[in-house]
């Protein structure tokens, strides 16, 4: 599979998913105007990786902000990671945000709380 590289714009994340070497990034903001559109292609990327997975699989996510249509679709690319986990693949989820975000930080545990996968909330200085 080749990579899936997808500069970030004003409404949406940048994206660097690296199959070969199992890491998978997502950072920036995410308030697309279609979240379906956006995250579709994403979500299906991930299910033909699923196929093949690397040895070790990392989803690195770095929010600035989403919006609520962009959660929903979050938690399906979450779910996605978490049936790969679920068949015996090593996985894990790492959350990264601000230290003192609160917000953020509470989104990761409510994520957290929903999935059966490794699930790290990683706080840092600066994302």
């Amino acid at each position: 599979m080749e990579k899936l590289i997808l500069k970030k714009t004003t409404r949406t994340p940048a994206v660097n998913f690296d199959p070969d070497r199992g890491i998978f990034e997502i950072k920036g903001k995410s308030i697309p105007e279609n979240s379906t559109g956006f995250f579709g292609p994403l979500l299906e990327y991930v299910e033909k990786y699923s196929s093949h997975p690397a040895e070790t699989t990392v989803l690195n996510v770095r929010f600035d902000f989403f919006n609520t249509s962009s959660s929903n679709r979050i938690h399906s690319l979450f779910k996605r990671f978490e049936k790969l986990y679920l068949r015996n693949s090593d996985v894990t989820i790492r959350w990264f945000c601000e230290n003192g975000d609160e917000n953020m930080r509470d989104a990761g545990r409510d994520f957290k709380a929903m999935l059966q996968v490794p699930f790290e909330i990683v706080e840092v200085e600066e994302l």
